[in-house]
Formats: structure tokens, sequence, C-alpha cells
């Protein structure tokens, strides 16, 4: 089940921080980086956003989140993330899928990390395109991708 996620609980920010730590742990190690940027983020941080998080729940557990900011120009997904004792039963592709049917959108953006490959093949599976790499102040090699809705 996916549900809309009031961050500004600080019970509701404690889970929310608890997922994207283990799975961004994860995520530093496939980029291999000592510095991950994102396993810094404070649960301050979650509680103060204005941007939408929206959690996907097995057994009451959250499993996943997203976190999407929406522009009068685009939806901007701005952290997809799975806790990996819930790997490889589709929970990405269902928040994914949830915001593409959620929010009414011309464009949807996204960023990852370059050697992220399962992030990267998920993107490409739903329609997004690669528009730019650069390398970030971290040693990270990053990746912007675009999917445009007619």
């Amino acid at each position: 089940m996916i549900k809309k996620l009031l961050n500004n609980k600080i019970e509701i920010a404690n889970q929310i921080h608890l997922v994207f730590q283990v799975s961004y742990a994860v995520e530093a190690m496939l980029l291999n980086s000592s510095d991950f940027p994102p396993l810094k983020r404070p649960v301050g941080s979650y509680q103060k956003s204005g941007n939408t998080f929206f959690g996907y729940f097995e057994d009451e557990e959250l499993a996943g989140v997203i976190e999407v900011e929406q522009t009068n120009i685009h939806t901007d997904i701005h952290s997809l993330v799975v806790n990996p004792k819930f790997f490889r039963r589709g929970i990405a592709k269902q928040l994914l899928d949830f915001i593409f049917n959620t929010f009414n959108s011309s464009l949807f953006i996204v960023e990852t990390g370059a050697e992220n490959k399962p992030a990267t093949e998920l993107y490409k599976k739903h329609g997004f395109k690669e528009v730019k790499q650069w390398d970030t102040d971290f040693g990270i090699r990053k990746v912007s991708f675009n999917k445009k809705n007619n």
C-alpha cells in the first residue's frame, strides 16, 4: 500500500530517515563512496522539508519512500529509496508508477549516481532519457534523466 507520509511528524520523519540510511548505505557501496552526502542528511531535514513524501508499506512496515517536488514546470523526484530487506519486490517500480499516475506533469526529472546500475536501469525502463552526466565535488559521477509526457 502506498500512502502520503506526514513528514512533519517526528515519528514519521524518523521512519523516513531510517529507510534512507539503510538504502543509501547500499548506494554508497555501489558508487564506491566513503563520503556520501545523502547519508549525512539529518532527521530534521525530512521533518522540515516542503517536498512531498509517499511511502510503500509492507505488513505495516515502511519499505520504500519517494520524495517529490512539484513545480509549474515539472515533477522532480528528489529521492527514491527502498529498504534493502525489501529489494527485488518491485517496490521502486510501484512508487514510480504511483507518481506518474498522481502528478499531472509534462516533465519528470531525476538524478542518481551514474554507477548505480539498479537505479539507472529502472529509470530507463520507465521511459527516462539521460540528459547529462557530471562529477561532483565528492568524487561521484552523477547522471540526470528526464521523462516527457505528451
